[in-house]
């Protein structure tokens, strides 16, 4: 009983210490910013209600990726620590720590020698960097943690055939599917760990219970594969390869994820994109290399079964990755050090027996001289993850040197560019714009970008062009229809914007923004009746937009519908009480509105004092209007006296037209006015 608690006590306490050397080695990255895509993944304000939780789980446009549960996580993250990255970064490294002490249970379970090496080298390998550093990546993290528990459970559902381990073991996989659906392949890693058991696979025993896991998986997978095609923007040119092709880059990956397990040496954000193609002979030599090596393994199998079943869990783990599917990074290059984030446990596990086995055979497994090398491995591999994690400090920092590394990386140039218009360094933004589209003329997104920054310096005619060039590489791109729109609308060009945010609406029905601006463009058209229509959609959309209600309730007043323009303006008021242009429109409504029943001279008047408030009091139309209330509501003499004053402010900025009207209502209050001496 002594040495049975002693086993335990030191197994705890190593426990303890993989969780703490995997917190040790992620320190560079515990206050990391946000890079790349967290800010499309981090719960955006629309969705941080009750209401948007349950839209993260029945829309599967409102979320980057339709994996539900990560994003959930994240909501509940946000109440937790809001903006503050620390949190998100420690529940990634910790979730992380837990997966493998789960493999280290797993592979005990199955006593596969090496087991606790393994762990470590999953734990600490610099690879994983990517997936855990990366605040988004929490698919990653997550969706091990039900994967690697699902195995666990299922491996002792086998050995007991308890139906409550069962299904036990299958809620947690498709909790793992709800997080990342590159976990479907699960079921044929089991199969693969039974036949090495066992030397062989029976139909009732192996198969027929991993059947459910296999169906879900698949219909998971599918799902996950449309939502990258319909929503992600994983189809196009850029992913027309043909099968020959495919068989190609899964070749070439295959030997790059193993190269970069064995000799972790220049990892990359973003590694350089293959030219791929089937004229190239030695292209040949990747797919033909692989299956020599698992032929080889195969060979083996007679004696050794485990090289072979490494193999087969690193390589079918890797699958959904491999070219085979449509991923939208493949546009930026065909691997990444994410996606092996569980398909290096095969090869981590068959390394980590041999090494045991190796330093067995010489009697060194589990004394120090053995101990030493292996602790010597993990410092290597621990230093390795920790000036890797410096690359995850800030998005500039985490491209700057992605393009240090890879200075063909289009992407890092145009988010580069992107990142420094947010800092007003404009031309070195337009430069890296440029320095993307040299590298790759047929990159939509940075003639999309280049086109932004123009439009903010004003220059529309040269934004035109290259939101043009945007939508003629890429005829699906909604925002650079919408822009286009935009610029297009600023040079009075309104018939050409209307169209292009029809555009955009066909593309995406939902897009508010392209409704409210078509809706604008058909009220300056004076096509009121169309507009009303599309300022109805943009407020099923967005029904707390006061920008949509105030401009809706343009368009009912100019059709005479006054009482609904009240409302409108309300309705404006209410979500956005500041919203200057709504105070001076229901002002001027209430104070000169041809229906008697509407006028509310006080209601006017305040509502006008408060839009002076806001205006700082020089602007000439918003006294014309508190002049208008103050007769309205009988006031003749500070009619008078506010009147004259946006008369002197008109005259000062050069506005003679509404001069000219300022004085004939000038003339109007004072012939009205009981204090006012007649002619």
């Amino acid at each position: 009983m002594k040495f049975v608690r002693s086993s335990w006590n030191r197994g705890w306490l190593l426990g303890l210490l993989l969780v703490v050397a995997t917190l040790a080695a992620y320190v560079p990255a515990w206050n990391g910013k946000p890079i790349w895509d967290d800010d499309r993944h981090l719960t955006r304000p629309e969705l941080r209600s009750a209401e948007g939780l349950c839209r993260i789980w029945t829309q599967p446009s409102s979320t980057a990726q339709y994996y539900p549960l990560v994003h959930s996580v994240f909501w509940v993250e946000h109440k937790l620590w809001g903006n503050l990255t620390l949190g998100y970064h420690l529940v990634n490294i910790l979730l992380h720590a837990f997966s493998a002490l789960l493999l280290l249970k797993i592979l005990r379970q199955l006593e596969v020698p090496g087991a606790w090496l393994t762990a470590a080298i999953f734990a600490l390998h610099p690879v994983q960097v990517e997936s855990v550093a990366w605040i988004s990546e929490l698919k990653n993290t997550l969706s091990g943690v039900f994967c690697l528990g699902s195995a666990l459970t299922y491996l002792k559902f086998d050995r007991t055939r308890n139906g409550r381990l069962y299904a036990i073991a299958l809620g947690l996989f498709i909790l793992g599917l709800l997080s990342k659906t590159a976990i479907a392949t699960l079921p044929a890693a089991l199969l693969v760990v039974f036949w090495w058991k066992r030397g062989r696979l029976f139909w009732k025993q192996d198969v027929q219970p991993l059947v459910p896991f296999f169906l879900t998986g698949i219909v998971s997978g599918l799902f996950t594969a449309w939502i990258e095609r319909k929503f992600v923007g994983a189809e196009g040119q850029t992913f027309d390869f043909t099968v020959i092709e495919r068989f190609l880059i899964a070749g070439r990956a295959f030997w790059f994820y193993l190269g970069k397990l064995l000799w972790p040496a220049h990892l990359v954000f973003i590694y350089p994109r293959w030219n791929v193609s089937e004229a190239v002979w030695w292209q040949y030599l990747f797919p033909a290399a692989t299956l020599l090596l698992l032929a080889a393994a195969w060979a083996l199998q007679a004696r050794w079964r485990g090289p072979l079943a490494g193999l087969l869990c690193f390589a079918g783990t890797l699958f959904p990755a491999l070219g085979f599917f449509n991923v939208y990074p493949f546009r930026f290059a065909f691997v990444a050090d994410h996606f092996q984030y569980l398909a290096g446990v095969g090869v981590i596990t068959l390394a980590s027996a041999g090494a045991a086995w190796l330093l067995g055979r010489y009697r060194l497994w589990g004394r120090p001289g053995g101990n030493v090398l292996c602790l010597t491995l993990l410092v290597t591999l621990t230093c390795l993850t920790w000036r890797q994690c410096g690359m995850y400090a800030d998005i500039e920092t985490l491209w700057r040197t992605t393009i240090a590394k890879n200075p063909n990386a289009f992407l890092a140039y145009n988010n580069l560019g992107t990142m420094l218009t947010l800092q007003g360094k404009i031309p070195e933004a337009i430069a890296q714009f440029h320095r993307a589209i040299e590298i790759n003329p047929d990159y939509a997104d940075a003639y999309y970008n280049l086109g932004n920054v123009l439009a903010v310096q004003g220059k529309m005619a040269e934004a035109i062009v290259h939101y043009q060039k945007a939508v003629d590489l890429n005829p699906d791109y909604a925002e650079a229809h919408y822009n286009l729109g935009v610029a297009l609308g600023m040079l009075g060009r309104l018939d050409e914007a209307a169209g292009q945010y029809r555009k955009a609406i066909k593309i995406k029905p939902d897009y508010a923004n392209a409704h409210g601006n078509l809706a604008n463009v058909l009220a300056a058209q004076g096509k009121l009746d169309e507009a009303i229509t599309e300022y109805r959609q943009t407020l099923e959309l967005v029904p707390k937009s006061a920008q949509a209600h105030f401009r809706f309730g343009q368009a009912l007043q100019t059709q005479h519908k006054f009482e609904a323009a009240d409302l409108e303006y309300q309705k404006a008021l209410e979500l956005e009480p500041g919203h200057l242009p709504a105070h001076l429109s229901l002002a001027w409504l209430l104070a000169t509105c041809p229906e008697a029943s509407i006028r509310n001279g006080a209601k006017a008047v305040a509502l006008a004092q408060q839009a002076v408030q806001l205006s700082g009091g020089k602007s000439p139309e918003i006294l014309d209007t508190l002049a208008a209330a103050y007769a309205e509501a009988g006031r003749f003499p500070e009619a008078i006296e506010t009147a004259r004053q946006a008369l002197d402010l008109s005259i000062a900025q050069n506005k003679k037209p509404l001069a000219e009207v300022i004085q004939n209502q000038i003339k109007l209050y004072e012939a009205n006015s009981p204090y006012h001496e007649k002619p």
